[in-house]
C-alpha cells in the first residue's frame, strides 16, 4: 500500500526550480537550466524525459498545452498543442461500426492526431533559447542507456500492461517479456531514443511526414482505425489568448477551450463570494462550498467546452462576475444541490504536469498526456511510444457542441495554470488595491495594474484537474500554505459522469468532515492507497516578486520532486 505519512519540506532557490513527477525528469530539466537554457527549454527537456520514465501517463503520441510567463514582457502566452479527429471519422461511420452512443476507450477510432511533437517545437521556436538536439539529449540518453523505474510508476505500468499493452498492436515494445518493469529494474527504450534522435536531427516534420508518420498510419490501419497521412501532415498547433479571472488580487490564467481550464475559473469566481479564509481548513463548511462550486462549474463546462472553430462559446459571459453571482445563489450552505443543470449566460487523463521557473523569472506551466494511462496502448512498430485515446472525449450526440466531427478537437482535460499578482501602478489607482483583495470585481482599467509572476502550477489527472487547480490555489491564497503543504493536503474529487455524482474523499480528510458532508447529502466515499492517484499529482512553484526567491513543491502522490540548481 502507498503511504503518504512522510514529511517533505518545500524547496527554496534563486537559481531556478524544476518540479516534475519523476526525479530523473527533474534532473533533465535542471541539466538544461545549467547549460543556460530558460524555462521553455527545461520544460520540453523534462517533458521528453517524462515520456521515457513515465510512459504510463505521457508521451509524444499524445497532446500538450503550455502557458508561458515572460519576465521581459510580463505577459502570459497560451499554446494549444492538441490534435484533431481524423478527416474520415464521422458520426455516420461510427454508427455503421456499431458505436451509436460511445467509442470503446482503447479503440483506434479514439486516436486523434498527436499534437505533442509540434507543440514542443513551437514552444521552443517562440520562447526557447537552445537547439532541440541539446534539449532532447537527456531524454535520448535515458531511453538508450536505460533507467531504473520508480515504484509508483512501476505499479501503474503493470496495470497498463493488463489494460492495454498486452492486447494492443506492438504493445510488447513497452514491456519486459510481456510484463511491466519492477521498481528499480532497468528499462531501455531504443525505439523512443530513435524517435527523439530523428526529430532532433530533422525537426517536427519528421514526425508528421516521415517514417514515423508512415508507421503511425500503418499500425492504425492494421488495428482498424482511419487516421491518414494527410491528417498528420496538415496538423498545426495554435497560439491563443489565455483566459483569466481575478481572484482576491491574483489573476489566474488558463488555456481557453477546447481545454477545460474554464471550469476552474468559473468555480473560483463563484467561491470568491465566500470568505473561505475564515473557515477552518478541510472543514465541513469549506469542503461543501468548494464541492458545490465545482459541480456548478462542471455543469457548464460539460456543455460549453468544445472546439471553438465549430461552435460559439460564450467565454466572456461564463467568466463574468455577474454570472458567478447568479450561479452562487444556487448554493445552499446547509445541503447539497440536487440535479444541477448548466446555466445560460447572456451577453452584456492520466497525464504528466511539470513546472519550471528559471533564475530570470520566466515560467513555463507545461502538461502532456496520453489520456488514459498508455492511451490506446497501440505502438507504431519500432518507435517506442503509444498513441493517445483523446477522441474518447467526443460526444456522439449530434446536437452537442462537443459532437465528433472530422478535423475537430475534442473536449480536453489537460490544463496548465499560471497566476500573477496584481499591484496598483500608482497612488492614483492604489485605492483599487483594496478591491483587488476583496470580493468585488476589479474596477478600472487593467492598464492601471502591473502583473508579477506569483505561481506556475497544475494538478494532473483527467477531470480532477480543475478540481485540483481550485483546491490547491485556495490552499495557497486563502490559507497561506507553502507549495508543498498545499500539495500534501487531502482532496476531494467529484465523479463528473453524471449530475450529483459521487464524491471521492481522500484518506487524511477529517472523519468529522466526511460524516458531515454525508449528512448534507453528498454521496461521499473514501479512497486510500495507490488509488489516491485519483486526486491528481501536482507541481507548484511560487516566486517572490521583491526578492526573486522561488519556492517549489511536488505532489507526494507521485515519484517526483522539486529540484534546484546550486
Amino acid at each position: 500500500m502507498m503511504n503518504f505519512s512522510s514529511h517533505r519540506s518545500p524547496v527554496y532557490s534563486t537559481n531556478g526550480i524544476v518540479a516534475t513527477s519523476q526525479p530523473l525528469a527533474t534532473a533533465a530539466g535542471l541539466e538544461i537550466l545549467a547549460k543556460g537554457g530558460n524555462a521553455a527549454d527545461a520544460a520540453v527537456a523534462a517533458g521528453a524525459a517524462l515520456n521515457v520514465t513515465e510512459p504510463t501517463s505521457t508521451g509524444i503520441g499524445g497532446d500538450m498545452f503550455a502557458l508561458y510567463f515572460s519576465a521581459d514582457t510580463k505577459r502570459v502566452t497560451a499554446l494549444n498543442g492538441s490534435g484533431r479527429a481524423p478527416s474520415a471519422l464521422t458520426l455516420d461511420r461510427l454508427k455503421t461500426s456499431g458505436f451509436a452512443s460511445s467509442i470503446p476507450a482503447f479503440h483506434p477510432y479514439t486516436v486523434t492526431v498527436p499534437g505533442a511533437c509540434a507543440g514542443w517545437f513551437d514552444l521552443i521556436q517562440k520562447h526557447g533559447s537552445l537547439s532541440m538536439s541539446e534539449i532532447l539529449a537527456p531524454a535520448i540518453r535515458l531511453a538508450s542507456d536505460g533507467f531504473p523505474v520508480a515504484p509508483i510508476t512501476s505499479y501503474f505500468w503493470g496495470r497498463g500492461v493488463q489494460r492495454q499493452l498486452a492486447s494492443a498492436p506492438n504493445g510488447q515494445e513497452l514491456t519486459i517479456d510481456g510484463r511491466g518493469p519492477n521498481a528499480g529494474e532497468i528499462f531501455r527504450n531504443s525505439g523512443l531514443a530513435k524517435t527523439f534522435e530523428t526529430i532532433a536531427r530533422e525537426g517536427a516534420s519528421a514526425f508528421y511526414q516521415g517514417e514515423i508518420a508512415e508507421a503511425i498510419v500503418a499500425v492504425l490501419n492494421e488495428a482498424g482505425g482511419c487516421l491518414s497521412a494527410d491528417d498528420l501532415a496538415s496538423h498545426t498547433s495554435t497560439w491563443e489568448e489565455p483566459i483569466s479571472v481575478d481572484y482576491r488580487g491574483y489573476r489566474v490564467y488558463e488555456c481557453p477551450p477546447n481545454g477545460q481550464g474554464i471550469t476552474a475559473l468559473i468555480a473560483l469566481n463563484i467561491l470568491e463570494g465566500f470568505d473561505l479564509a475564515s473557515l477552518e481548513s478541510l472543514s465541513i463548511e469549506k469542503m461543501h462550498l468548494m464541492i458545490e462550486a465545482m459541480r456548478l462549474a462542471f455543469a457548464d463546462a460539460s456543455w460549453y467546452v468544445s472546439d471553438p472553430k465549430f461552435s460559439n462559446i460564450p467565454i466572456n459571459e461564463l467568466l463574468s462576475k455577474e454570472y458567478a453571482s447568479h450561479r452562487r445563489k444556487l448554493i445552499n450552505t446547509q445541503s447539497a444541490i440536487r440535479n444541477i443543470e448548466r446555466g445560460v449566460p447572456v451577453s452584456s487523463s492520466d497525464t504528466v504536469y511539470l513546472s519550471v521557473v528559471d533564475k530570470f523569472g520566466n515560467a513555463c506551466s507545461f502538461i502532456n498526456s496520453n489520456y488514459m494511462g498508455f492511451g490506446t496502448g497501440i505502438v507504431p512498430k519500432g518507435w517506442g511510444f503509444t498513441l493517445q485515446n483523446r477522441g474518447h472525449n467526443f460526444s456522439l450526440d449530434p446536437n452537442h457542441p462537443n459532437a465528433l466531427a472530422p478535423r475537430k478537437r475534442p473536449y480536453h482535460t489537460i490544463i496548465p495554470a499560471m497566476v500573477t499578482k496584481l499591484t496598483a501602478k500608482s497612488a492614483k489607482h492604489a485605492k483599487n488595491q483594496e478591491i483587488l483583495s476583496g470580493l468585488s470585481e476589479l474596477r478600472g482599467s487593467k492598464d492601471s495594474f502591473e502583473e508579477s509572476l506569483y505561481a506556475s502550477y497544475g494538478v494532473m489527472g483527467g477531470f480532477m484537474q480543475p478540481q485540483g487547480h481550485v483546491q490547491v490555489l485556495s490552499a495557497l491564497v486563502d490559507d497561506g500554505l507553502d507549495p508543498q503543504s498545499a500539495l500534501d493536503r487531502s482532496r476531494f474529487c467529484i465523479d463528473v459522469d453524471e449530475s450529483g455524482g459521487r464524491v471521492a474523499i481522500e484518506e487524511g480528510m477529517p472523519e468529522g468532515t466526511f460524516n458531515g458532508l454525508q449528512k448534507m447529502g453528498h454521496p461521499v466515499y473514501s479512497v486510500t492507497g495507490y488509488e489516491r492517484a485519483l486526486f491528481g499529482r501536482g507541481q507548484v512553484i511560487l516566486r517572490d516578486a521583491k526578492t526573486g526567491v522561488l519556492c517549489g513543491g511536488s505532489d507526494p502522490r507521485a515519484d517526483g520532486y522539486a529540484g534546484t540548481l546550486v
